[in-house]
């Protein structure tokens, strides 16, 4: 049941995180969520001319797994269920991300400073809803 409910919460946070910044993208123009489906700087995927579907599956993919990760991490400091440490950690997980811009010419600037505002922000987001989920889980019976 954890799992099942680890991998949910990955995808409803991938899913938020992917629509933050699509809309972000749409408003702005900056390639906030082409950045985020990017896959230009991964030897082999690059080759490979994906469907926006796919790369947003990718995404999410790696959400779940991120969640998976993070989860595990924080379990063994029992924070597992605390909403700081997931924030933290995506918001050291987006400006770390950020610098694959540098790989595309389809993604925003490196030192666009309103991309990275809004890149980071959503990262934040994410962690908030991904530690959120986690304590309402807390709260569930077994």
């Amino acid at each position: 049941m954890k799992r099942l409910s680890l991998a949910f919460i990955g995808i409803i946070s991938g899913l938020f995180l992917g629509a933050f910044l699509w809309v972000v993208q749409i408003i702005t123009t900056k390639n906030v969520y082409t950045l985020l489906i990017n896959v230009d700087y991964i030897p082999v995927l690059k080759e490979w001319n994906m469907h926006p579907i796919t790369e947003l599956v990718l995404h999410l993919i790696v959400s779940v797994i991120v969640v998976f990760l993070l989860y595990a991490i924080f379990k063994r400091w029992n924070m597992q269920y605390r909403v700081l440490p997931y924030v933290l950690a995506n918001g050291v997980i987006g400006v770390l991300l950020y610098g694959t811009t540098a790989f595309s010419t389809r993604t925003p600037d490196l030192l666009d400073y309103f991309a990275i505002f809004c890149w980071i922000l959503g990262h934040l987001l994410y962690g908030v809803i991904v530690g959120i989920f986690l304590q309402k889980l807390e709260r569930m019976p077994s």
